[in-house]
């Protein structure tokens, strides 16, 4: 179990050391438990095949090297499947052109690629590479650069494409006021910000705006004149407050970090297992942001241009996963502790210890289990929506 003086100061460096998708490739990983991020890319790749045919990557000069960045690329299929659109389509712009216009670009030969995974350090980028041994045929150079992606990772005019898929919604830090007891924002009995109050969410909202205005400006540095920078992060319609980080009850029923979430943290105070201020010193680094509060913290990053913006409402699984269910709802139960697990079992275990989140993982999904899913089958409702904000930039 984390000392208090862990808990204190796990707003910083402590808890990039420790927060990351859980690895390898068991049931609870995150390679095994990433289908809703899966959806939200596969709904966004029109928007970012159309984006890289707009750029002016081959204009007025010869481009020998083509380097492409993932930025908060976890593990797992979702990253690899990105990375090799995002080169077919360069490759593609490259060969849709004329011998004659080439050179009259000043472009004589093909260009090679280059893709940066980029995690905080903590990520499993061995189980990520390992997944390169499938394939010989890669057509670029891959390498793993580790650090956040709040801070510069690369130098100047370096990228031509950066992407960011679903990671932006996870802060760099939990605001230094909720853990501090003395605090008016000391988030007291819950493991996150939906529904909490006032001071809480307004010290999320600072962080949020802080972090993604640092992201914009370290980007804003890296990429090269003509590049292009995409977002895909978890996103609330701009109708709701910050303190409403889900849009709607039902969401809210469904979502991991809620209702049952608290429930099983509850379930450990009252068998005995923590006390309430080991449960009140747990918080869940993430914020869903608002379309206004994107574009505030572009206009004053400056450097950027939108191209294009959407918010976009998501089913989180497939039929066949809904039909599965349906058959049999407690395997309901098991997938949502599953992703739970692994989301979020590095940081739970880093501030419980193994036992102990242990313990928490099994109570949610109990909770999960029984009333929730055996609800969700007789109204026909398995299935929720994950709501995102996807975004072209381009250097202005």
């Amino acid at each position: 179990m984390s000392s208090k003086a862990d808990v204190e100061h796990r707003g910083g460096g402590l808890l990039q050391r420790v927060l990351c998708m859980q690895g390898g490739d068991d049931d609870v990983s995150y390679a095994k438990n990433s289908e809703a991020p899966a959806s939200a890319i596969s709904l966004c790749k029109p928007l970012l095949s159309a984006a890289i045919q707009s750029m002016k990557i081959f204009q007025r000069k010869q481009v020998d090297v083509i380097r492409i960045a993932d930025l908060g690329c976890a593990t797992g299929y979702n990253t690899l499947a990105t990375v090799d659109m995002i080169v077919d389509n360069l490759r593609q712009k490259y060969l849709n052109y004329e011998d004659g216009q080439l050179q009259q670009l000043g472009v004589y030969h093909e260009p090679e690629f280059e893709a940066f995974f980029s995690d905080l350090p903590s990520n499993d980028f061995n189980s990520l590479f390992r997944m390169f041994s499938y394939s010989n045929t890669r057509p670029y150079y891959a390498a793993g650069v580790p650090g956040s992606f709040y801070r510069r990772l690369f130098p100047k005019r370096k990228l031509h494409v950066a992407v960011s898929l679903s990671a932006l919604h996870w802060l760099s830090q939990i605001p230094d006021a909720v853990l501090d007891r003395r605090s008016a924002a000391w988030n007291k009995g819950r493991a996150w910000i939906d529904g909490a109050k006032k001071e809480v969410v307004e010290a999320y909202a600072k962080q949020s705006e802080e972090d993604l205005e640092d992201f914009l400006r370290c980007r804003k540095e890296e990429i090269v004149e003509g590049g292009m920078l995409f977002m895909l992060m978890g996103g609330r319609p701009g109708s709701q407050g910050p303190e409403n980080q889900l849009g709607d009850a039902d969401s809210r029923a469904k979502h991991p970090f809620t209702i049952s979430m608290d429930q099983a943290w509850q379930d450990l105070i009252d068998e005995g297992l923590i006390d309430e201020e080991m449960r009140d010193g747990f918080n869940i680094p993430a914020y869903m942001r608002s379309r206004e509060e994107v574009e505030r913290a572009i206009s004053r990053c400056g450097g950027f241009e939108i191209q294009r913006m959407e918010y976009t409402r998501i089913m989180e699984y497939s039929e066949e996963k809904q039909k599965e269910w349906l058959r049999d709802p407690a395997s309901y139960g098991r997938a949502k502790a599953n992703l739970v697990r692994a989301t979020l079992r590095p940081i739970a275990e880093a501030y419980l210890g193994p036992y102990l989140s242990d313990q928490l993982f099994n109570r949610f999904q109990i909770r999960g289990l029984f009333p929730k899913a055996t609800t969700y089958h007789k109204q026909n409702r398995i299935n929720s929506h994950e709501k995102t904000i996807s975004l072209i930039l381009f250097p202005a």
